[in-house]
């Protein structure tokens, strides 16, 4: 093999969010409209690295992704050892604002995954304006705990260990071998309960079902693609925020699970390059017109 670079370049960003200072590590590849991505619970930004390595996207996209405080490369903030580490739709959504103020994007296109998956699902409740479209994968308004969560974080139990094993079955079965084995290692190396902390949002504090229906898709287009082999989001779950919300695009992709663009990032763009064009050819319109 010949040795060569990434057109991925990673930085320090270091910015006061939440009432506390942070050491933020952001990744990005590509120019053009700003395509912030969220990774899963208890994982980081490397599992948005196909899209950042394929030209299709990075010629008219600028792709960033971080690793959320706890997670990844951005450590904690100072005193975290007395603290539990829970996160809440509140300061979720605050974190990414403060991001996106401190990188100075104007109107990006959002994604999510899994809890990013939800978020966004926030974000255009809440702050629509400040996008020009959101993309959801395996995005699902509320989900049920269908195991003890107590077991991500006890010293009896190897944290790393019991977090790959638990989303190993959220794979799709026909996901490549090394990717679905990177997938669990950054799973394997998560810190003691964050996995736990971000089920917190997942299970408890974000659940939008009582708002999801009140989403305006005229003030932010709402993509939404999810997998079909996914017990966490199902493909039915997916599927019931499109019917409460008019205007929504939504697309079950063959195959796939919980992580699609970390699993199997080659099937995945299949299914993200045409919603990428659309919202290109929508922002050139809007550009046109004004």
């Amino acid at each position: 093999m010949t040795p060569r670079y990434e057109p991925i370049v990673g930085r320090y960003l270091h910015l006061d969010m939440l009432g506390r200072p942070h050491r933020l590590y952001v990744e990005e590849a590509g120019q053009g409209i700003p395509l912030l991505c969220l990774h899963t619970a208890g994982s980081d930004g490397r599992q948005y690295r196909g899209i950042m390595n394929d030209p299709r996207v990075t010629d008219n996209f600028r792709v960033i992704a971080f690793d959320m405080p706890w997670h990844g490369k951005s450590s904690p903030p100072a005193g975290w050892h007395e603290e539990e580490y829970k996160l809440t739709s509140r300061d979720y959504v605050a974190m990414i604002l403060d991001v996106m103020t401190a990188l100075e994007l104007d109107r990006p296109v959002v994604m999510g995954c899994s809890i990013g998956g939800r978020i966004v699902l926030h974000l255009a409740l809440d702050h629509p304006e400040k996008f020009r479209a959101i993309v959801g994968l395996q995005a699902g308004a509320h989900a049920e705990p269908y195991y003890d969560l107590s077991y991500l974080h006890r010293p009896d139990v190897h944290g790393g260990e019991v977090c790959g094993a638990l989303i190993s079955g959220l794979i799709g079965p026909n996901s490549p071998s090394a990717e679905r084995w990177e997938t669990q290692w950054h799973y394997m190396q998560g810190g003691p309960g964050v996995f736990k902390g971000d089920l917190h949002f997942y299970t408890r504090d974000g659940d939008v079902r009582d708002r999801v229906a009140k989403i305006d898709t005229t003030r932010c287009p709402l993509f939404l693609l999810s997998g079909e082999y996914d017990y966490s989001c199902t493909p039915e779950d997916t599927m019931a925020i499109a019917r409460n919300v008019k205007g929504a695009d939504a697309t079950i992709m063959k195959g796939m699970g919980h992580f699609p663009m970390s699993e199997d990032p080659k099937n995945f763009l299949e299914y993200l390059l045409p919603v990428l064009d659309r919202i290109k050819t929508a922002s050139k319109q809007r550009s046109t017109a004004a």
